[in-house]
């Protein structure tokens, strides 16, 4: 049966950490056990809170990384040099520690069981996580869908494991895209431009929906070759942080 994410009052709950996975090394996946989880949708969002000793308090917003599971959900954080919130949960955190949350949030940056057409996935950086989570929704679906993922360098891939997975399937067509250092046999190093999209992403004729996720200026610069490529507008869908 297909589940919905339920709607409700968003509070503050405490979830409790089952497991952290280093993914590079600036970046772990938290496993949360989460008492009474709603559910979400793949691409929404949720609220993280620290308090400090003297009441002190810091809050974040963070992609959730998994598909909805009934037991638990993930989030992958990357490590902000001088964040009040993120080295803690990267370095510090561990299994049995509570974790505060609230969410899920969002509703535009989605996708849903039964959307029409192809999905079309672009992601920078720590930008593939809730893109990952739409991955895992439509797992075992008859959704076609194609990744396109831009880092820096081999290192910097997250879910480096699961993306060789895919990779080698054939259910996901997967391509990184390195914008500082390449591995040994990629000729190519360099941000994504006008050619890379016409070789790698669905044309503007497929009807795909296109998600784009990363730091804010990757976003803007990827919609805008979408658009100027003849990709409509209102099948795009953008999330950006930074």
């Amino acid at each position: 049966m297909e589940r919905t994410a339920i709607r409700r009052r968003l509070m503050w709950q405490v979830a409790t950490v089952a497991d952290v996975r280093r993914e590079t090394a600036t970046a772990s996946t938290i496993v949360l056990e989460v008492p009474d989880w709603p559910g979400h949708l793949a691409g929404q969002h949720l609220d993280v809170r620290l308090t400090a000793p003297d009441g002190y308090r810091a809050s974040r917003s963070y992609s959730i990384a998994s598909a909805w599971s009934a037991d638990t959900i993930e989030l992958t954080v990357e490590k902000v040099p001088d964040g009040e919130v993120s080295p803690y949960l990267v370095d510090v955190l561990k299994a049995g520690d509570p974790l505060e949350i609230r969410g899920p949030v969002g509703g535009w940056f989605v996708w849903k069981p039964g959307q029409e057409g192809p999905v079309q996935l672009i992601g920078g950086g720590s930008g593939v996580v809730p893109l990952r989570s739409m991955l895992q929704a439509a797992s075992g679906t008859s959704t076609p869908m194609r990744l396109l993922y831009s880092v820096r360098r081999p290192e910097s891939v997250i879910y480096v494991h699961d993306l060789k997975e895919l990779a080698a399937s054939d259910d996901v067509d997967v391509h990184l895209v390195y914008t500082r250092e390449a591995p040994a046999g990629e000729p190519r190093v360099g941000r994504i431009d006008a050619e890379l999209l016409e070789q790698y992403v669905y044309k503007p004729t497929d009807g795909a929906t296109t998600y784009v996720c990363g730091p804010t200026a990757f976003v803007e610069a990827v919609a805008d070759l979408l658009v100027a490529a003849g990709h409509d507008p209102a099948r795009i869908r953008t999330e950006r942080f930074g």
